[in-house]
Protein backbone atom coordinates (compact mmCIF):
# COMPACT_ATOMS: atom_id res chain seq x y z
CA UNK A 1 0.00 0.00 0.00
CA UNK A 2 1.45 3.56 -0.74
CA UNK A 3 2.29 5.49 2.05
CA UNK A 4 2.34 8.86 0.76
CA UNK A 5 -1.46 7.90 -0.48
CA UNK A 6 -2.37 6.67 2.71
CA UNK A 7 -0.85 9.14 5.03
CA UNK A 8 -2.58 11.82 2.50
CA UNK A 9 -6.21 10.09 3.26
CA UNK A 10 -5.26 9.80 7.28
CA UNK A 11 -4.13 14.02 7.13
CA UNK A 12 -7.83 14.24 5.64
CA UNK A 13 -9.84 12.19 7.77
CA UNK A 14 -8.17 14.39 10.78
CA UNK A 15 -9.58 17.09 9.04
CA UNK A 16 -13.23 15.48 8.52
CA UNK A 17 -13.24 14.97 12.09
CA UNK A 18 -11.91 17.98 13.69
CA UNK A 19 -14.93 19.90 11.22
CA UNK A 20 -11.79 22.39 9.42
CA UNK A 21 -13.48 23.25 6.05
CA UNK A 22 -10.09 24.60 5.24
CA UNK A 23 -7.89 22.21 6.04
CA UNK A 24 -10.49 19.50 4.23
CA UNK A 25 -10.59 21.33 1.08
CA UNK A 26 -6.60 21.81 1.10
CA UNK A 27 -6.32 18.21 -0.42
CA UNK A 28 -8.36 19.15 -3.17
CA UNK A 29 -7.67 19.94 -6.93
CA UNK A 30 -9.22 23.28 -8.05
CA UNK A 31 -10.69 21.58 -10.85
CA UNK A 32 -11.87 18.51 -8.44
CA UNK A 33 -15.11 16.58 -9.55
CA UNK A 34 -16.70 15.43 -7.00
CA UNK A 35 -20.19 12.82 -7.14
CA UNK A 36 -21.28 13.05 -3.65
CA UNK A 37 -24.06 11.01 -1.74
CA UNK A 38 -26.46 14.37 -1.18
CA UNK A 39 -27.66 16.93 -2.69
CA UNK A 40 -26.24 17.44 -5.45
CA UNK A 41 -25.65 14.85 -9.47
CA UNK A 42 -22.03 16.67 -8.94
CA UNK A 43 -19.60 19.21 -7.80
CA UNK A 44 -17.28 20.90 -10.34
CA UNK A 45 -14.50 22.65 -8.75
CA UNK A 46 -12.96 23.57 -5.47
CA UNK A 47 -15.22 26.53 -4.25
CA UNK A 48 -18.50 24.28 -5.17
CA UNK A 49 -17.57 21.50 -3.24
CA UNK A 50 -16.32 23.29 -0.57
CA UNK A 51 -19.84 25.02 -0.28
CA UNK A 52 -21.14 21.85 -0.65
CA UNK A 53 -18.54 20.69 2.91
CA UNK A 54 -19.93 23.29 4.79
CA UNK A 55 -23.73 22.30 4.08
CA UNK A 56 -23.09 18.94 5.41
CA UNK A 57 -21.29 19.79 8.59
CA UNK A 58 -24.43 22.23 9.22
CA UNK A 59 -26.38 18.50 9.37
CA UNK A 60 -23.50 16.30 10.38
CA UNK A 61 -23.71 16.50 14.47
CA UNK A 62 -19.42 16.08 16.02
CA UNK A 63 -17.91 14.89 17.49
CA UNK A 64 -18.63 11.47 15.48
CA UNK A 65 -17.97 8.10 13.72
CA UNK A 66 -15.77 8.79 10.67
CA UNK A 67 -14.17 5.26 9.92
CA UNK A 68 -12.42 3.76 7.17
CA UNK A 69 -12.34 0.12 6.19
CA UNK A 70 -10.66 -2.25 3.93
CA UNK A 71 -8.73 0.91 2.32
CA UNK A 72 -6.78 -0.33 -1.15
CA UNK A 73 -4.83 2.17 -2.79
CA UNK A 74 -3.11 1.68 -6.26
CA UNK A 75 -0.58 4.32 -7.16
CA UNK A 76 1.82 5.24 -9.98
CA UNK A 77 4.31 7.91 -10.75
CA UNK A 78 2.10 11.26 -10.94
CA UNK A 79 -1.56 9.60 -10.42
CA UNK A 80 -3.22 6.55 -7.90
CA UNK A 81 -6.88 5.74 -6.78
CA UNK A 82 -8.54 4.77 -3.40
CA UNK A 83 -11.34 3.38 -2.56
CA UNK A 84 -12.52 2.16 0.91
CA UNK A 85 -16.07 1.79 3.18
CA UNK A 86 -16.59 4.65 4.94
CA UNK A 87 -18.71 4.04 8.38
CA UNK A 88 -19.85 7.77 9.11
CA UNK A 89 -22.24 9.22 11.94
CA UNK A 90 -23.13 10.85 15.16
CA UNK A 91 -24.79 11.45 18.11
CA UNK A 92 -27.50 14.03 17.63
CA UNK A 93 -29.10 16.51 19.89
CA UNK A 94 -31.18 13.43 21.24
CA UNK A 95 -28.36 11.73 22.31
CA UNK A 96 -29.16 8.67 19.62
CA UNK A 97 -26.51 7.42 17.66
CA UNK A 98 -27.21 7.30 13.72
CA UNK A 99 -24.56 6.13 11.38
CA UNK A 100 -24.19 4.27 7.85
CA UNK A 101 -21.74 2.93 5.76
CA UNK A 102 -20.65 4.63 2.29
CA UNK A 103 -18.20 3.50 -0.52
CA UNK A 104 -15.93 5.85 -1.48
CA UNK A 105 -13.25 5.79 -4.50
CA UNK A 106 -11.02 8.87 -4.86
CA UNK A 107 -8.64 9.14 -7.40
CA UNK A 108 -5.16 11.33 -7.24
CA UNK A 109 -2.77 13.66 -9.80
CA UNK A 110 0.59 14.83 -8.61
CA UNK A 111 -0.07 18.56 -9.23
CA UNK A 112 3.04 21.03 -9.24
CA UNK A 113 4.90 18.36 -7.54
CA UNK A 114 2.13 17.63 -4.70
CA UNK A 115 -0.57 15.01 -4.18
CA UNK A 116 -4.21 16.37 -4.84
CA UNK A 117 -8.07 14.88 -5.10
CA UNK A 118 -9.04 15.48 -8.90
CA UNK A 119 -11.88 13.34 -8.50
CA UNK A 120 -14.48 11.70 -5.34
CA UNK A 121 -17.00 9.76 -4.88
CA UNK A 122 -19.11 9.15 -2.52
CA UNK A 123 -22.18 6.79 -2.71
CA UNK A 124 -24.55 4.21 -0.78
CA UNK A 125 -26.33 1.18 -2.32
CA UNK A 126 -30.05 1.27 -3.21
CA UNK A 127 -33.11 -1.11 -3.74
CA UNK A 128 -34.22 -1.02 -7.29
CA UNK A 129 -37.83 -1.43 -6.51
CA UNK A 130 -38.13 1.28 -3.89
CA UNK A 131 -35.40 3.78 -4.87
CA UNK A 132 -35.08 3.86 -1.03
CA UNK A 133 -31.04 4.05 0.22
CA UNK A 134 -29.52 1.08 1.97
CA UNK A 135 -27.63 2.45 4.35
CA UNK A 136 -27.85 -0.34 7.25
CA UNK A 137 -25.83 -2.75 5.27
CA UNK A 138 -22.40 -3.86 6.57
CA UNK A 139 -19.38 -4.90 5.17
Amino acid sequence: MSTTINRLIDAWKHAVVARDIDKIVSFYADDIVAFDAVTALQFKGKAAYRAHWEECMKHCPGPGIFEFHELRIVESQDSAFAHWLAHCGGAGPDGEVKACWMRVTAGYQQINGQWRVVHEHWSAPFDMDSGTALFDLKP
